[in-house]
């Protein structure tokens, strides 16, 4: 996991719709970067609608929001659609902004081991620097923690 007080690492990713998004279009603005293992699974899908429902609140507070996982940006056009999700949702499928920021690790699950995404969550600040880091994230309370708290 990257630390509080680190640059942000830059990323250029395309969105559920195919637009391309990169960290310094939001320079000015802060962001929460929230990193999650899979659509449509039963705790990404509370942790994306949970931050939908509340768009409005952290819009108003200059906040803006993108999840990101290593799911196709068809994957993430049905999750959207099927959740009726207001967020912006990045596609990694090459896993380098991943990497970059550090959230691929390896996983344990049933006496597997594998290489998968931690759920992890960042806000970066106006200038692109990281201000908070959490890889210990509940998926269905993240986002009235991160209001709560910001």
């Amino acid at each position: 996991m990257l630390q509080v007080g680190m640059k942000a690492p830059d990323f250029t990713c395309q969105d559920q719709n195919g637009n391309i998004h990169t960290l310094s279009e939001y320079k000015g603005k802060k962001v929460i970067l929230y990193f999650y293992p899979k659509d449509n699974t039963a705790g990404c899908t509370k942790q994306a609608c949970a931050y939908s429902s509340m768009k409005e609140q952290f819009n108003e507070k200059g906040i803006e929001i993108i999840g990101v996982s290593k799911d196709s940006v068809n994957s993430h056009k049905k999750f959207e659609d099927k959740q009726n999700l207001t967020i912006t949702l990045l596609s990694d499928e090459d896993l380098k902004m991943i990497q970059d920021y550090d959230v691929w690790h390896e996983k344990k699950m049933c006496g597997k081991t594998y290489m998968g995404v931690v759920r992890t969550t960042y806000v970066i600040d106006e200038n692109g620097m990281i201000v908070f880091a959490n890889d210990k994230v509940k998926a269905a309370t993240d986002a009235q923690t991160m209001m709560n708290d910001l």
